[in-house]
């Protein structure tokens, strides 16, 4: 756990300064941190199909891509910590509101068996209780573990970007 912890830091930081020294954001090799094309087509094919997971409210769909010792971090909620209690909150979600949104990769950066990817998500939500329906738009950090050559999600946390 330290150590996903301290690797993900060094190529955080490692991305930003290059993102700063450059003016740009890093999208592929990034001050000697490079990956490969097929970790980031695989990277953006485990996001998308989270992305089509949420908009299905399929929790069995979303548990397929965390890592067994994955955090889910909601705003505003508590942290869960480990696949079970992954499961419990994301059914918590999913009988709570049903979710119609797109995210739109900002940055994927990749190093060994350790990634992360920045996104941004936007659409609607709608609250099952009373149907009520509005706008969602959030900001994403995810933390990419590739186990047995399977990249799966170790840490997702999200804010409101309004």
């Amino acid at each position: 756990m330290k150590l996903i912890s301290t690797l993900f830091m060094a190529a955080l930081v490692t991305a930003a300064a290059y993102a700063s020294a450059v003016g740009t954001s890093t999208n592929s090799t990034t001050n000697g941190v490079s990956m490969t094309d097929t970790d980031r087509l695989e990277i953006q094919t485990v996001l998308d199909h989270y992305e089509k997971a949420l908009n299905a409210s399929d929790v069995d769909a979303v548990l397929a891509l965390y890592a067994d010792d994955g955090i889910f971090m909601p705003s505003s909620a508590p942290s869960a910590v480990g696949i079970q209690s992954v499961r419990a909150a994301y059914e918590h979600v999913f009988t709570t509101i049903k979710l119609s949104i797109a995210f739109t990769v900002e940055e994927i950066v990749a190093d060994g068996s350790i990634a992360f990817a920045i996104t941004g998500s936007k659409g609607s939500v709608t609250v099952l209780a009373d149907g009520s329906t509005g706008p969602e738009e959030n900001r994403e950090l995810f933390v990419f573990q590739k186990k047995d050559g399977v990249w799966k999600i170790a840490r997702y946390m999200f804010n409101k970007t309004s």
